[in-house]
C-alpha cells in the first residue's frame, strides 16, 4: 500500500524514510506546492514524488505530520474514503483537548478514514533512522481500531517492533505529550 505524508518537515521526511525502508512508494506534500518540495524529494530519493494535497490524502494510508495548531487548516477539503489515517500528531499544550485526545479531535477531522495514532513518541531523527539497533528493533507503539494490522505491517517491513496499545482513548491518552510514553525510545531484544 502506497504512503502520501501531509506535511514535509523533519517528521514527515522521516515518515517518508521510513515508508521506504519498508518498500512502499511515497507521495509527500506541504501547503507551498509541489514546486517548493524539489529538494525534499530529491534528499529523499528514489519512490518519492511531490503530490498536492489531494493526492497525497488518496494515498492508501495517509500520515499526518503538521504542526498541531495547522491539523484543522491543512486537512479542510480533503476527502476521506476508507484510506487508513496515520496521526504523527502531538498536542504540545493539550489545553484545548476538553477531557479527550487529540487523535479522538482529529477522528472529527478526518471522518470517513480508518486513524491509528503511531509514530508521534519518537523524535524524527529517531524515527527516520535504522530501527535495528544493539541487536534489537526499536519499539514504535499503536493504537486504533480496525487499521492496526496495515499500519504495524508498515512498520515492521521497516524494522520496527510495533506494539499495540489498543484503542484511540485508552492507548492514544498514554502516547501524547506529557504522559508515559512521551519521548521513550525502547529497542526489543
Amino acid at each position: 500500500m502506497d504512503v502520501g505524508i501531509i506535511g514535509a518537515g523533519r517528521l514527515g521526511q522521516a515518515m517518508a524514510h521510513t515508508a521506504r525502508r519498508a518498500g512502499r512508494s511515497v507521495a509527500i506534500a506541504n501547503s507551498r506546492g509541489q514546486e517548493s518540495l524539489a529538494s525534499v524529494v530529491s534528499a529523499l530519493g528514489e519512490g518519492v514524488s511531490a503530490a498536492t494535497l489531494d493526492e497525497a490524502a488518496s494515498a492508501g494510508i495517509v500520515v499526518i505530520a503538521v504542526p498541531w495548531d495547522r491539523v484543522p487548516e491543512v486537512l479542510q477539503g480533503l476527502n476521506w474514503n476508507s484510506q487508513i489515517v496515520i496521526d504523527a500528531t502531538n498536542d504540545w499544550v493539550a489545553d484545548d483537548l476538553r477531557g479527550r485526545t487529540s487523535s479522538e479531535l482529529l477522528a472529527d477531522l478526518v471522518a470517513g478514514a480508518r486513524l491509528v495514532k503511531t509514530a508521534n513518541t519518537l523524535s524524527a531523527e529517531v524515527l527516520g533512522s535504522d530501527p535495528h539497533e544493539a541487536g534489537g528493533q526499536r519499539v514504535i507503539f499503536i493504537s486504533g481500531a480496525d487499521a492496526k494490522a496495515e499500519v504495524s505491517a508498515l512498520f515492521q517491513d521497516a524494522g520496527f517492533a510495533a506494539i499495540d496499545l489498543g484503542d484511540l482513548t485508552t492507548g492514544g491518552a498514554i502516547q501524547q505529550i506529557h504522559h508515559p510514553l512521551a519521548g521513550v525510545n525502547l529497542i526489543r531484544l
